[in-house]
């Protein structure tokens, strides 16, 4: 079934962008019925300063967090395993500062996220959950003795903030999302990261014979976007090589020529391979950039 490559993507991913923050631990096991938790979070406080950039999320992983992203709209019963989950490690915490001869800080007490692409009001109902003062529409908080919050995704608004938990939306919420995704600055310590593992996700997915019909767009609107990105690495490689000949053939050439090259396309960068072998000066190169149709 799809749902466990959507599973392993989300934790891959809350994974590879909360690490720098702190201690994270997928799929970790608590007693009872072997239960796992989806994410574990335990921040290094050192690090807090700098979890803005992650947005809504960021927020979330402020202070120790359980992090269960669902697929599919999560149901009652599946909420209430979380719930579950999150009882047993606070009994585990409880425990352990018993033995220490420690009292257990309401802060080192995990906050339950439950990441829910779509959530119906009957089931927020349900659970009597509330609206938070200074918390985003669309993140709805139990009562508080629960340490719980569900978090509907299609109602989070679309701005920078929510991005990096859109991620895990679905249909054109997640879709709308990657595209934000790539527009990103290159030098965005996520960008690169993050995009890998939605191609890695689009490749499990292209190999299954029975996707959802919500996959199948996905991949679709994956596709000129993972060729682009390609083509813009296979361009990029070529560029460095280019330039690297020219220095060694020509002598170190300035920034400005550097930033012509960069402007050419890979098939005019693949003919200025073949022609540099007969430059002997800066000045060859100046001619034949000159002599490129604009």
């Amino acid at each position: 079934m799809t749902r466990f490559i959507h599973d392993k993507f989300a934790k891959d991913y809350l994974e590879e962008i909360l690490k720098d923050y702190g201690e994270v631990k997928s799929s970790e096991k608590v007693s009872g019925e072997i239960k796992e938790i989806d994410v574990l979070f335990t921040p290094d406080k050192q690090e807090n300063s700098n979890l803005q950039i992650l947005g809504l999320l960021g927020r979330f992983a402020q202070n120790p967090a359980i992090l269960e992203p669902f697929r599919n709209p999560a149901s009652n019963d599946e909420i209430c395993d979380c719930i579950l989950k999150l009882l047993e490690i606070k009994a585990c915490l409880r425990r352990e500062a018993k033995a220490n001869k420690t009292k257990l800080q309401d802060s080192e007490i995990p906050q339950l996220w439950v990441l829910t692409p779509t959530v119906s009001e009957t089931r927020l109902s349900s659970f009597g959950t509330r609206q938070k003062e200074g918390w985003l529409s669309g993140v709805h908080f139990l009562p508080d003795a629960l340490r719980t919050a569900i978090v509907a995704i299609h109602q989070l608004p679309q701005t920078p903030e929510t991005l990096w938990l859109r991620l895990l939306g679905r249909g054109n919420v997640q879709s709308q999302a990657i595209i934000e995704l790539q527009a990103l600055p290159l030098n965005h310590p996520y960008q690169k990261a993050t995009l890998e593992l939605v191609y890695n996700l689009r490749e499990n997915l292209k190999v299954n014979q029975e996707l959802e019909a919500d996959d199948r767009e996905l991949v679709m609107r994956l596709e000129p976007l993972y060729q682009r990105d390609r083509e813009q690495a296979v361009q990029s490689g070529e560029q460095r090589l280019i330039i690297r000949q020219l220095n060694r053939r020509i002598g170190e050439i300035n920034e400005s020529l550097i930033e012509k090259i960069k402007g050419l396309s890979i098939e005019k960068l693949e003919n200025l391979g073949e022609a540099l072998l007969d430059f002997s000066s800066v000045g060859d190169l100046e001619t034949w950039l000159n002599q490129q149709p604009k």
